[in-house]
């Protein structure tokens, strides 16, 4: 699997870095690493903005849908090379790429921090998995690609599973509700801010 990877400009000046695992949409898909640059972290990072954190950005083949087993092995490779902050790895996607962090939640909770899903959705069922992972969905009020009812459902399954997650619904926005979300500085001092439970 390609991937960007951005890692801060002092990287040399620390033992460990959170992650952010971004992942993008279904019109990203391809072998040209250029198309990941489109929107979300990847199009910020080209355009100067500096994180302090590592963003780990992969592209999707034509014609598939994320893979959590592939993403997991992703994590692993970039484990092996880099100073990664175990407790703090953070996925984040936007459409197809939010229905592949709702994924990957349910399927490697034990190794997530928290999760950033964007006009995405998933299988309710998945909820008893992460029920107390720190969660934050957004959606737009007017998508009519993935109506929000979808980061609605995952919201009201965590809460029924004792969880307590955040949904932020923009009124006015339609399927793109990941500008105003990347652009918002609160997202990333909030991702920030959580970490993996201490393993008893």
């Amino acid at each position: 699997m390609d991937y960007l990877l951005y890692v801060p400009p002092d990287y040399d000046t620390k033992p460990v870095w959170p992650v952010v695992l971004f992942l993008h949409g279904s019109g990203e898909r391809g072998n040209d690493l250029a198309l990941v640059r489109k929107h979300g972290l990847p199009k910020l990072i080209e355009e100067g903005t500096a994180f302090p954190f590592i963003v780990v950005s992969p592209q999707c083949p034509s014609g598939k849908q994320w893979d959590p087993f592939t993403l997991l092995a992703l994590l692993d490779d970039v484990r092996s090379r880099l100073k990664i902050d175990e407790d703090r790895i953070y996925i984040t996607g936007i459409s197809m790429g939010g229905f592949g962090t709702w994924m990957l939640a349910a399927y490697a909770p034990e190794q997530i921090a928290a999760i950033a899903p964007i006009c995405g959705g998933g299988d309710t069922e998945w909820a008893e998995n992460f029920a107390t992972m720190p969660v934050w969905a957004f959606h737009g009020a007017k998508d009519d690609s993935v109506p929000p009812s979808r980061s609605q459902a995952m919201i009201d399954a965590l809460k029924k599973k004792g969880g307590d997650p955040r949904l932020t619904i923009y009124p006015d926005a339609g399927h793109d509700s990941w500008t105003e979300t990347y652009d918002n500085p609160e997202l990333y001092a909030w991702l920030l801010s959580q970490s993996r439970p201490k393993r008893q």
